[in-house]
């Protein structure tokens, strides 16, 4: 008789702070055999909120800087701890469904028919405005949101340049600190109204969050070229809504949130999955 199959649950963690999870991602890490993790996971919601029995693997990406886990690799590690039999938990930082290599995990266990559930969390975009108090669609500043990334220069046409610097809707960029100067350029170009603002923020939602005003045009003069990830982007009028509803008072020191990750006795494997799985 054939092993009966486990079970993947998709859950989103959140942007930084642990108690952004849902009460339903807290009983599945209750009740998870196995834990993949991505990097930016808080390492407090590790400590906390999953048994010691547990066991976590630590299966992050570190955007071009530093190791990192394949997503084959972490495609094989899912299909493998589930034949086994196992509740296991794919825990990724922010929302699942946003900015996310869900598709390609979900298409694996297609394949191999096993079965799965998406927990949402909450997305960067929003716990980013809510921490640094600006209401994204604050009536009379702006009536939709857009969320995009520009980790590369031909993600976005030049003719939608011109659109997004035109339009009053609020732009959020995710996964484009090392492209800030490249989105500023082309929304300056474009004549973007000197009325919006850009808000660089840093480790949203974490004890180590960092919130960064510009004019757009004067933001090269201004920007250190240092920043922090995680980042994100807003810019819009809203942005000036900050220093009027900002409720969070920034701590001087400045570290990565994230990379006590590094210090945890926690260890992903993926040879030893590669391994098991060609057995």
């Amino acid at each position: 008789m054939d092993q009966k199959k486990g079970k993947v649950i998709f859950i989103g963690a959140g942007p930084g702070d642990p108690e952004l999870i849902t009460i339903k991602a807290y009983h599945y890490l209750q009740m998870a055999d196995i834990v993949l993790a991505d990097r930016l996971v808080s390492p407090e919601l590790l400590k906390k909120y999953i048994p010691s029995t547990t066991k976590v693997l630590l299966v992050g990406k570190q955007c071009r800087k530093g190791a990192s886990t394949p997503q084959e690799t972490i495609n094989e590690m899912l299909i493998f701890h589930a034949l086994q039999g196992k509740l296991v938990v794919r825990l990724k930082g922010g929302d699942v469904s946003v900015f996310s290599n869900i598709l390609d995990e979900l298409e694996i266990l297609v394949k191999h028919q096993l079965t799965y559930e998406i927990v949402p969390g909450i997305t960067a975009a929003l716990g980013a405005a809510a921490y640094a108090g600006i209401p994204l669609t604050a009536r009379g500043y702006a009536t939709s949101v857009r969320w995009l990334t520009s980790y590369h220069n031909d993600l976005i046409t030049l003719e939608e340049w011109k659109e997004l610097s035109m339009t009053d809707d609020t732009l959020v960029f995710y996964m484009s600190g090392e492209t800030v100067l490249q989105v500023v350029r082309q929304l300056t170009q474009h004549q973007i109204a000197e009325n919006k603002l850009l808000d660089n923020l840093e480790q949203d939602t974490t004890p180590h969050q960092r919130v960064h005003i510009y004019n757009l045009y004067e933001f090269e003069k201004k920007f250190s070229g240092n920043i922090t990830s995680p980042a994100l982007l807003i810019i819009g009028k809203v942005v000036a809504l900050h220093h009027q509803f900002k409720w969070i008072k920034e701590e001087k020191r400045h570290i990565g949130y994230f990379d006590d990750m590094q210090g945890m006795l926690l260890e992903a494997k993926p040879s030893n999955a590669i391994n098991l799985l060609t057995a």
